[in-house]
């Protein structure tokens, strides 16, 4: 019984969808009859089709009999039936057939967003340009074999046919295809006050353009490029289908109103179309590049994090070594029956240590999630010393000398673990630069140094091969590695996170011998100690 009824409410939901798409159809069809030829249903401009299309994609093949019925109902209540009943029949459902060709062209090829690239834009416009051609041509001659159409005009028909439906699908079918796309987007952004400006805007240069081309022959119509350019620019296609629709409406309320006669039909058409189709090309270029942003914006973090893992495990290593070492000491007390000031204090001691290790713990989940840091004050030898004591049993098995410099007595006001990954990144490429090398010449120095400009220099050298100007140059873009499994965004996140700090990150390009100046800010210099 639920289910019968459950059938039965998606039975009228689709029957009122359906009928709600007959009127807005018709109404469509009658706001557009504009300068009809022969009294028939050839317009310059004719914005139903792209209606329909958005209803075959969104609903299916199931919406061929309400689509036909709307062409059908149009032809009866907006030109009152200029044809015979059977041949009125007969076109409207060669125009119902060719739009659901070109609507099933354009779902097979588009894989559910038609403006998703650059590529599905074209594709859409090609399946437009040609399926409305091909429908134009049928339907005309359809026509032209009732008489309905001289023999001299069957060109002119066809090609104002041609071209009304193809400018009118490609200046509105965005705008209903975003409309009704089931997220709300173009009605999210309609309501905010930008999209009303740039909206405002095209309506001014439409008036500027009008109401000087009435007397000067439509010379300012390069004005109507500004409020669609900025909208795709500031809003993508979605602003971009704002505006062409709103220019294209404009341009034929203001042909209605002022009667003019300066410029022909066809020119205000192809003006409509370029408008649309240049808004359109922009607004896709600009969320391609949104998209491309996000998804590198994602991977550096989640790259980085990896990065943080392996500093994090180096910094979880001593309170679980501690953790595990109070465990014994308290099984061991136990054993022996203490219960007094030692078990409390080893007891307490582990409660620290777990502290410690959760702390750590939390800052990784914290850089997850908004990749926020934690600043610390920490003393320069001892971020340099836990840095390097990472490589120093790697570096004993591959036969590689680590020298480090006296370092300086300061202190820095910088995230610990961050800092370490950006050490981590020029030690570990340091180590594999000296690999090339034979036994006893694998040298791997590190150098610190105070400027006066209130800096400090970490320069971490190898006696690798060395890097050329454009090597070092193309060192730090994203997804550039020479190693086998690298990803080639260890440098990247190094020089971001050094940036973030207030320093900089450099590759010094040499003919032997590999250089990495890493500045950071200095928080305090400790004068006695120096």
């Amino acid at each position: 019984m639920q289910t019968e009824s459950t059938d039965m409410i998606a039975q009228v939901q689709r029957l009122l969808t359906g009928l709600a798409f007959v009127a807005a159809y018709i109404l469509l069809d009658w706001a557009s009859y504009l300068h009809p030829m022969y009294g028939l249903n050839i317009t310059p401009w004719n914005p139903s089709p792209a209606l329909g299309l958005v209803y075959w994609l969104r609903v299916g093949k199931r919406s061929a009999l309400p689509w036909f019925v709307a062409i059908l109902t149009g032809e009866v209540l907006v030109r009152g039936l200029p044809a015979t009943l059977p041949l009125t029949l007969v076109s409207s459902l060669v125009l119902m057939v060719g739009y659901g060709f070109m609507a099933e062209a354009i779902r097979r090829r588009s894989d559910g967003d038609i403006l998703h690239d650059r590529g599905h834009l074209l594709m859409w416009l090609v399946v437009v340009i040609v399926g409305t051609l091909i429908t134009s041509a049928v339907y005309v001659s359809l026509l032209f074999l009732s008489h309905l159409i001289p023999v001299r005009d069957w060109t002119v028909a066809v090609l104002r046919f041609w071209v009304g439906d193809s400018v009118g699908i490609v200046v509105t079918m965005p705008f209903f295809w975003l409309l009704f796309d089931g997220r709300h987007r173009l009605r999210n952004l309609l309501r905010r006050r930008e999209t009303l400006v740039y909206v405002l805007l095209a309506a001014f240069m439409l008036w500027v353009s009008f109401g000087f081309g009435a007397v000067g022959e439509f010379q300012y119509f390069y004005l109507l490029f500004l409020p669609i350019v900025w909208a795709a620019g500031r809003q993508g296609v979605l602003g971009a289908a704002i505006a062409a629709f709103t220019l294209q409406a404009g341009i034929i309320v203001a042909v209605q109103w002022q009667n003019m006669v300066a410029v022909t039909v066809f020119e205000l058409q192809m003006l409509g179309a370029v408008l649309a189709f240049v808004g359109l090309f922009i607004g896709v270029v600009v969320d391609e590049k949104q998209r491309v942003s996000d998804e590198l914006r994602q991977t550096l973090r989640l790259a980085a994090a990896g990065e943080m893992a392996a500093a994090l495990a180096h910094e979880l290593n001593q309170p679980l070594t501690a953790l595990s070492a109070y465990g014994a000491a308290c099984g061991q007390l136990l054993e022996r029956g203490e219960n007094g000031t030692r078990l409390k204090e080893s007891i307490a001691r582990m409660v620290a240590e777990s502290n410690r290790a959760a702390d750590v713990v939390r800052r990784l989940r914290d850089f997850f999630r908004t990749g926020a840091t934690q600043l610390e004050r920490i003393a320069l030898g001892e971020l340099i010393a836990s840095s390097v004591s990472q490589f120093e049993h790697k570096a004993r098995l591959q036969g590689v000398d680590i020298a480090v410099d006296p370092v300086p007595a300061c202190t820095l006001l910088v995230d610990s673990l961050q800092l370490q990954v950006v050490l981590r990144n020029l030690l570990d490429n340091a180590m594999d630069a000296v690999q090339t090398q034979a036994d006893g010449k694998r040298h791997v120095s590190v150098h610190t140094q105070v400027l006066a400009t209130g800096k400090v220099c970490i320069r971490v050298r190898d006696s690798g091969p060395g890097l050329s100007l454009a090597a070092a140059a193309g060192l730090f873009e994203a997804f550039q590695s020479s190693k086998a499994n690298g990803l080639g965004l260890g440098l990247v996140i190094s020089r971001a996170i050094a940036e973030a700090h207030g320093g900089t990150l450099v590759a010094e390009p040499m003919t032997t011998g590999g250089l990495f100046l890493l500045t950071l800010p200095v928080e305090k210099v400790d004068i006695d100690a120096a």
